[in-house]
């Protein structure tokens, strides 16, 4: 399976919270699914990390463990998407349709760009993980498939 992650999503592989368990599964390589992810999303994670470590809700070897993780992730395991001014002028075209973040409107953009050369390859579609209810529904209301790994406790 095809699988996009917005950072709130990908946050739950390096940091345990709700879904971590679930996200960490379907991440796993053994199980065959193409991760996507927008370049941008390593450095919201790794801000995502910090900000966790300045709060003291994880300890300075947690933090130092998830961002070897992270970089080895994006190295190693994810498929990432450059972001460049078409994909920028898209994000644009969606905060006129949509209620989104800067970022949000990026990352929503990204998985439509996938989404769209999957269409054209006829292959089968995407699903857009997010931890942003917000979010999930502008990806809903664009036409794509929408997963939430809150729901997985």
């Amino acid at each position: 399976m095809v699988f996009y992650c917005d950072t709130s999503a990908l946050i739950k592989r390096y940091s345990i919270e709700t879904g971590s368990r679930w996200l960490t599964n379907l991440c796993d390589p053994r199980n065959g699914n193409t991760i996507f992810t927008a370049i941008i999303s390593k450095v919201e994670a790794a801000a995502a990390l910090a900000s966790k470590r300045r709060q003291k809700s994880i300890s300075a070897k947690i933090y130092q463990q998830a961002l070897a993780d992270l970089s080895h992730d994006f190295a190693h395991e994810y498929t990432l998407v450059p972001v460049d001014m078409s994909l920028i002028e898209a994000a644009v075209r969606l905060t006129t349709r949509q209620k989104l973040r800067g970022y949000d409107a990026v990352q929503l953009a990204t998985a439509q760009t996938i989404q769209s050369s999957l269409m054209v390859a006829q292959l089968p579609p995407l699903t857009f993980l997010s931890a942003d209810t917000d979010l999930l529904m502008a990806a809903i209301s664009e036409g794509l498939l929408t997963d939430n790994p809150n729901l997985y406790p």
